[in-house]
């Protein structure tokens, strides 16, 4: 049974979800939370599977609560929820942990299938979502960190290094990139080598210090 914490600050939605995912034998609504600042309560005593988060909220939005959890070393998979496409939302909820994006609109079929599939460890940002996402990195460019790194991040480093700070893993990326799995290992391992650090996480962490992402 996979446990799931319902965060979202309007009544009719919660209920809405709730009442969908209840028909559901192998998803069970543990409990709801209207609030952020309610919602981190709620996770430190349940320990759900799954949290179901709404973006913005009164007290704390959910990239607040992403954030704090993250401090706490404690964060479960997280789906955030919104009510239109929301770039800013999908880059900060992406840099903060967060393992999926939707909208609130959609079927339960598809929001079933992505709970189960973050449960399982997996991200699901969508196809479309991640050619957003490629779409605004192209704004990016390495040149202004050049004089803080001997040798500077490729615009494609970049690009992985943003994914890898959205939870993406190699194959992922290869799907997004378009290329094999063994090609983003390889650059992977460069960015490594070029921030100095010895994995992934101290990439993300070296990549927010030095602005690059």
């Amino acid at each position: 049974m996979i446990r799931v914490l319902l965060v979202d600050d309007q009544n009719l939605i919660r209920t809405g979800i709730a009442g969908l995912l209840a028909m559901l034998p192998d998803i069970q609504v543990v409990a709801e939370a209207a609030n952020g600042e309610a919602a981190l309560e709620l996770i430190e005593q349940l320990r759900p599977d799954v949290v179901l988060l709404d973006v913005r909220m009164p007290k704390m939005s959910g990239i607040e609560v992403l954030q704090e959890l993250n401090a706490r070393e404690y964060l479960p998979a997280t789906i955030l929820l919104t009510t239109f496409d929301d770039d800013e939302a999908l880059f900060h909820g992406m840099r903060a942990g967060a393992k999926g994006f939707l909208l609130k609109d959609i079927c339960l079929e598809r929001l079933s299938a992505a709970i189960r599939s973050v449960a399982r460890g997996e991200s699901l940002f969508r196809p479309a979502i991640t050619e957003r996402v490629l779409h605004g990195l192209q704004k990016l460019t390495p040149a202004y960190v050049a004089e803080q790194l001997h040798d500077p991040l490729t615009q494609r480093e970049v690009e992985i290094l943003a994914l890898m700070a959205g939870g993406f893993n190699n194959r992922e990326i290869a799907d997004a990139q378009g290329t094999s799995e063994g090609t983003v290992k390889n650059q992977v391992s460069s960015i490594l080598s070029k921030l100095a650090v010895r994995d992934r996480v101290r990439a993300v962490l070296r990549g927010l210090e030095l602005g690059i992402i």
